[in-house]
């Protein structure tokens, strides 16, 4: 199945909003196997919009819109569909129900505008709006499928996922089912995982093998496409195998995790705590980890030492000390690390120095990072950065190495012995 999304909507022409809904969208039909070729942004003008549903349909099956709901003269979405198709605007009771309520507990009237907002296609899939008025719809036609849904993404996102997307997939799997799986990856680029994957990627078949690359970071998401969910886990366990046994070593976790919640999964799951002296990134490293549920069981506390008179005031590391190596370099970050594990008594002391950029800092060039991570008993790993980003990005591939670290640290200390 071949899917195009079009966005509706003049403000998204004028660049008052941007439009996540159709990285959304596209990032969920990628789970279920469906492919987006294209992507549309048409103004809120009726003409237009026929225009961009005739071309889509030359070229999707399923054509997916966002926007145009509403109960205003420009939401004209489901007017338009309606008069290319051929069908019929009919009141959803359930709707119209929802939207006389929500009206009354808010002691407000209902102007008759607002009781388009509960016209659907005739004969379509009603899709519930649980968090704002205008329902969705599925509408199929001539062999294509049109999908309607509102534009504000609180009310979309939800309406697609617990929805929308389980119809698409029972229609894009023909009876069958489509299971994916997202492998993580840190410390290695596109370009390389890509060119160690060549052969895989060249014969991929079933499943298909999708590589994406984000701030710092590569996912590889398999999608199988068979008769059972055990056929697709058997397709995407072999896949993964074969993956591993060429890039193994850089994949830290699966589908939604992300480095700062698998650290802390890790952390509270073996009952380790951590605490962190932040110079450079400026308690963002211990924020990260702070959003996680239930990292209270496992974060002591940190503290941050922009200056040198601060490193010195809040960890004991003595002026000279900081004179004699600077405060971007290995042994700094290293006697950060170490003071921070004492001041708190935790399993995990971690330090970060660094010249954040774009000028030189401590008499290293900007984009310099030196990270240290000490661990109760002694043992010590450092590492440095050259990074070449803006300051803040520069920042957050600093907490994303710190936190990599940390998790292959994790892994070691609690690999079984063989």
């Amino acid at each position: 199945m071949k899917a195009e999304i079009i966005a509706v909507g003049s403000e998204l022409l004028l660049g008052q909003i941007n439009n996540t809904n159709a990285r959304y969208i596209s990032s969920g039909l990628a789970e279920i196997g469906v492919d987006v070729h294209f992507q549309t942004v048409v103004g809120d003008n009726a003409a237009r919009l026929e225009d961009a549903i005739r071309i889509a349909e030359d070229r999707a099956d399923l054509l997916i819109f966002t926007g145009g709901l509403g109960p205003t003269k420009d939401d004209l979405t489901k007017e338009t569909i309606a008069r290319h198709a051929g069908k019929q605007l009919v009141y959803d009771d359930a709707a119209l129900r929802s939207i006389t309520a929500w009206f009354e507990r808010a002691g407000r009237t209902m102007t008759d505008n607002n009781r388009k907002q509960a016209l659907v296609l005739d004969g379509s899939t009603v899709l519930e709006n649980r968090h704002g008025m205008a329902p969705g719809m599925l509408a199929s036609s001539d062999g294509r499928h049109y999908l309607l849904m509102p534009g504000p993404p609180k009310e979309m996102e939800p309406m697609f996922t617990e929805q929308a997307k389980p119809l698409i997939a029972r229609l894009a799997g023909e009876g069958g089912r489509i299971l994916s799986r997202v492998l993580r990856f840190y410390g290695i680029g596109e370009a390389e995982l890509e060119h160690r994957l060549s052969d895989l990627l060249d014969r991929q078949t079933n499943p298909t093998l999708a590589p994406l690359a984000s701030d710092g970071e590569v996912t590889i998401r398999m999608t199988a496409k068979t008769e059972s969910r055990e056929e697709a886990v058997a397709l995407l366990d072999r896949s993964e195998s074969e993956i591993r046994k060429i890039a193994g070593e850089y994949i830290y976790g699966y589908d939604d995790e992300t480095l700062p919640s698998k650290a802390a999964s890790m952390l509270i799951g073996h009952n380790l705590t951590i605490a962190a002296a932040e110079s450079l990134t400026a308690g963002l490293f211990m924020s990260e980890l702070a959003e996680q549920p239930g990292i209270s069981a496992a974060m002591a506390g940190g503290v941050v030492t922009y200056t040198a008179e601060a490193k010195t005031a809040q960890l004991g590391i003595p002026a000279d000390f900081l004179e004699e190596h600077g405060v971007v370099s290995e042994e700094t970050a290293a006697a950060m690390a170490s003071s921070v594990l004492a001041k708190f008594s935790t399993d995990f002391g971690v330090g970060l120095t660094g010249a954040a950029g774009p000028d030189p800092h401590g008499g290293q060039p900007g984009g310099t990072v030196w990270i240290a991570i000490a661990r109760r008993g002694g043992t010590m790993e450092t590492k440095k950065l050259l990074l070449s980003g803006m300051r803040n990005t520069n920042r957050i591939r600093a907490v994303k190495s710190a936190l990599h670290t940390l998790i292959r640290m994790i892994n070691e200390m609690t690999a079984p012995e063989i």
